[in-house]
């Protein structure tokens, strides 16, 4: 069983075409990609969020509070078999720190667990430590289950000088609220343009200079953008529309 945990502040930039292609000869002068992409190549990342039949943590999230949580389970395959290896993630955000804690188990273990509450057996304390929380955290919550799919492909980073500086590049983040297993295809709604990248700055400290220079001349501005938070705001909005064209067919 795998486990790691990340603490350090994230911050997201939305890109057009020009600004990435321009960005990216610096990128490389300064960064390395990370060991899944493979030859440079992106990958896959494939999720799904948990929450309350009230939509109860993604509602709170998107609200800004100090703290928040959530619960993910991520795979690296899609579709995924019943003995890939995925990640259930606990990620919390703490006044703008983001904690995350994940352990690794099968796709047919980590369903059962989340359904029965039934733990995979193991003998090292730190993984049975983190299954406590996990169970502390399910608990919590009345009735989680799956709610949203969320996949996108990405181009990761780390710093040559410093490795704790990532950078990531999101595209094709694709959201549904239906079919939502991992062993499914991944396949939905698309939540940027074709031609845009969300852009992740992933750091401990303070940015590096060359970085702060790139944005600045390439007027890269930061946002505030939440994959799942976009994602259930777009399903409301398409269902408040949708009751507005049946009153205005039936009126």
């Amino acid at each position: 069983m795998a486990i790691s945990t990340f603490q350090r502040r994230e911050v997201k930039f939305m890109l057009s075409q020009e600004q990435f292609e321009a960005l990216m000869p610096i990128v490389h002068a300064h960064m390395n990609p990370d060991r899944y992409c493979v030859d440079g190549k992106e990958y896959g990342i494939y999720n799904i969020y948990y929450d309350t039949p009230d939509w109860f943590l993604i509602r709170q999230s998107i609200e800004k509070p100090y703290y928040k949580e959530k619960l993910r389970l991520r795979s690296y395959y899609s579709p995924a078999a019943p003995d890939d290896r995925v990640f259930l993630e606990v990620k919390k955000k703490i006044g703008g720190i983001v904690t995350k804690r994940r352990v690794a188990m099968t796709l047919a273990e980590a369903e059962a667990y989340i359904r029965t509450r039934v733990k995979p057996y193991y003998e090292c304390f730190i993984d049975q430590q983190v299954l406590k929380e996990l169970d502390v955290f399910m608990n919590q919550y009345d009735s989680l289950a799956p709610r949203q799919y969320i996949s996108y492909q990405r181009a990761a980073f780390f710093g040559k000088d410093d490795k704790d500086f990532r950078l990531t590049f999101d595209r094709q983040i694709t959201a549904r609220q239906e079919d939502l297993s991992l062993g499914r295809e991944s396949y939905g709604s698309q939540l940027i343009l074709p031609n845009q990248r969300l852009m992740e700055i992933k750091i401990p400290a303070a940015l590096p200079l060359w970085m702060s220079h790139a944005l600045s001349e390439l007027e890269i501005r930061k946002i505030s953008f939440s994959k799942y938070g976009t994602a259930y705001r777009n399903s409301v909005r398409a269902r408040v529309a949708e009751q507005q064209e049946r009153k205005t067919r039936y009126a």
